[in-house]
């Protein structure tokens, strides 16, 4: 045999070798590098909106959080408030209920101090009938010594 038969066969079994390859098996492959390629781009690009979607609700979060912050603080203040009121309130009632006792005891008093003079004006009217009864022991007369005794009571 020659060389150059060889040769050619071996180039004409190559030649179909890359014809059947070109044909048949490269088709497939490449399809299935291009599936292959677009999952990966897919998932890299749903990878980064992934992250882009993180980033967003994290700012969202962190807006919430100062939101809330804000709001409780404004609470406490408020609270704070009513709280001053509520104490200047029981004060003004204290006051005025104090007021409002002194008052009672003022006209209690006064009314004690009337009636002290009102009994020290029998005890005197009395004492002074007394007295004048044993100065005038001679005659006694009721109604003589009541008229007596009501104009005593009005001079004391």
């Amino acid at each position: 045999m020659n060389i150059n038969v060889t040769l050619i066969a071996q180039a004409l079994s190559f030649a179909l070798f890359i014809w059947f390859t070109a044909k048949f098996v490269w088709p497939p492959m490449l399809r299935a590098i291009e599936q292959r390629q677009k999952s990966i781009a897919d998932g890299l690009a749903a990878g980064e909106q992934g992250r882009r979607d993180l980033e967003a609700s994290a700012k969202r979060a962190d807006q919430e959080i100062a939101g809330a912050r804000s709001r409780a603080s404004e609470i406490v203040v408020q609270a704070e408030k009513r709280a001053m009121e509520m104490i200047e309130e029981a004060k003004a009632s204290a006051k005025a209920e104090g007021e409002r006792e002194k008052v009672a005891a003022k006209a209690e008093i006064q009314q004690e101090v009337s009636r002290a003079r009102e009994a020290l004006r029998e005890q005197v009217a009395s004492l002074a009938v007394a007295g004048a009864e044993k100065i005038l022991r001679r005659e006694v007369d009721a109604k003589a010594h009541a008229d007596l005794l009501d104009s005593i009571k009005q001079q004391l």
